[in-house]
C-alpha cells in the first residue's frame, strides 16, 4: 500500500529540513579548514596561532547554529554544527595531505574528528542560542565562544608558557563580548561568565580530555 500524498509531502519536508542544513554546513565547514590552513602561513606574529587553534574550529558550528536560528529545530541545529565542525577538520587535513607534505599519522586528525562530537553540536546550539531572543540564553551562547577563546589562553599561559599567543587569544575573549553583545548590560554579563566558562573548559578539555587521551 502506497503511502498517502499528504505523508509523502511531510516526509519530503523533512527530509528537507534536515538535509539543506547538514549539507550546508559540511561544505561550509570543508571551505574554512582549507582557509585555517591557509592562514597560519598569512598572518603575522602570535596571530598566525589563532586559525589553528581548537578556539577558531569551534566558530564555525556557532556560525552554523547562528545562521540557522529560528529557521530549523534545535536538534537539527546541533548535526548542523557537528557537519560543521567534522568539515572543518576533512578540509584542514585534507588540504594538508593534498596540497603541503602530508598530513602524516592519522592520530591528530581522528582525535579532532572525536573533539567535533563533542563540541560541533554545543557550539551550534550556542550560537543558535545567541540568535535567539532570550537574553539570559544570548549571554550563555556567547559565553561559550569568548569562553573557549579564553581556555586557550589559559592554555598558552600556564601550560605552553606562549604569552604573545595568550594575550592574542584573551584580546579575542574580549572583542567577541564587545562586539556581539547586543546591550552593554549583555556585553558586561558575557565577560563575566565568560571568566569561569573559560577554566571550567580548560579543566574538561586539558586536565580530562587530553590526559585521558594522551596519557
Amino acid at each position: 500500500m502506497n503511502a498517502s500524498p499528504a505523508a509523502a509531502s511531510v516526509s519530503d519536508t523533512s527530509r528537507r529540513v534536515w538535509l539543506y542544513p547538514t549539507v550546508s554546513a559540511f561544505a561550509g565547514g570543508l571551505l574554512l579548514g582549507v582557509l585555517t590552513n591557509l592562514a597560519q602561513g598569512w598572518l603575522p606574529g602570535a596571530w598566525n596561532q589563532i586559525p589553528n587553534s581548537g578556539a577558531v574550529w569551534s566558530v564555525a558550528a556557532f556560525a552554523a547554529g547562528a545562521l540557522l536560528a529560528r529557521q530549523v529545530s534545535l536538534p537539527a541545529v546541533a548535526v548542523a554544527g557537528l557537519c560543521a565542525e567534522s568539515g572543518l577538520v576533512v578540509g584542514y587535513y585534507g588540504y594538508a595531505e593534498v596540497a603541503r607534505v602530508g598530513m602524516g599519522s592519522l592520530f591528530a586528525p581522528l582525535i579532532w574528528l572525536g573533539m567535533a562530537f563533542i563540541a560541533g553540536p554545543l557550539f551550534g546550539v550556542a550560537g543558535s542560542w545567541w540568535r535567539g531572543c532570550s537574553p539570559r540564553y544570548r549571554v550563555i551562547g556567547l559565553a561559550a565562544l569568548a569562553g573557549v577563546f579564553g581556555m586557550e589562553a589559559i592554555q598558552y599561559a600556564w601550560v605552553l608558557h606562549y604569552v604573545s599567543q595568550a594575550w592574542a587569544c584573551l584580546a579575542v575573549l574580549v572583542l567577541v563580548a564587545l562586539l556581539m553583545g547586543r546591550t552593554h548590560k549583555e556585553r558586561v554579563l558575557t565577560l563575566l561568565t565568560a571568566m569561569p566558562f573559560s577554566l571550567l573548559a580548560y579543566l574538561i578539555f586539558e586536565e580530562l580530555i587530553l590526559r585521558t587521551v594522551l596519557g
